[in-house]
């Protein structure tokens, strides 16, 4: 999963950063509107944080522009606690979410984890797919309910498909999603990792489809 985050507070937006990366996301971090309106236009995400009050672009023009142009990206807004007004005016403009100054991050990375499960078409933290479960929460997965061992971009194609469960996804987009905008992207990887996962898995859920890319999906007989 790949996020977006847009805040000029130079400190707030590392903290956010490390602990999302910690998390197992992959994070591009923006300090002005102008630069964040780019990067979430351009660049495909599965979640952004957006500050209200950005230097250049405010965060609202931000996201009526986002939206505006038909980008449907989950976004959470940030906003000062005693400025009602902003939650109401974000809400209008688009914004799925909001957490207000001061907060913890743990919520917030609570509702960036629950925004994308909705994007996805999923009610509840942890994704089954036949004997794979997917815990979002503690970002663990485990086959027959035994632990997977697996390595962070391992992980990343793991969650991506899961989420995508039952549709194909190509292998650009998985490049896409798996990296961040810096990253020296290279497909041809991607095969590398759908075959450890096979592997470690030792189950046959993930199918490549020819010419298009891969899905998973689970036995017709099972979830």
């Amino acid at each position: 999963m790949r996020i977006l985050i847009v805040e000029d507070d130079i400190n707030l937006n590392r903290q956010l950063a490390e602990a999302l990366k910690e998390a197992g996301y992959v994070v591009d971090t923006a300090f002005d509107g102008e630069e964040g309106h780019f990067l979430g236009d351009t660049e495909p995400y599965d979640a952004i944080i957006l500050d209200i009050g950005l230097p250049e672009m405010d965060g609202i023009t931000v996201l009526e522009k986002w939206r505006g142009a038909g980008r449907a990206t989950p976004v959470l807004i940030l906003t000062a606690r005693d400025r009602w007004s902003d939650k109401v005016a974000g809400i209008d403009a688009g914004a799925d979410d909001y957490v207000a100054k001061p907060f913890h991050v743990e919520e917030v990375l609570a509702r960036i984890r629950a925004l994308i499960r909705r994007a996805a078409g999923h009610a509840s933290s942890e994704i089954i797919c036949g004997p794979v479960r997917l815990d979002t929460k503690s970002s663990k997965a485990t086959v027959d309910g035994k632990p997977l061992k697996l390595t962070s971009h391992e992980y990343r194609l793991l969650a991506y498909l899961m989420h995508h469960k039952g549709e194909v996804v190509s292998r650009t987009e998985l490049v896409e999603h798996m990296y961040d905008q810096d990253f020296d992207r290279d497909s041809n990887t991607i095969e590398v990792f759908v075959g450890r996962l096979r592997k470690k898995m030792g189950v046959d859920l993930i199918e490549t489809v020819r010419g298009l890319g891969y899905r998973i999906q689970a036995p017709t007989n099972a979830n």
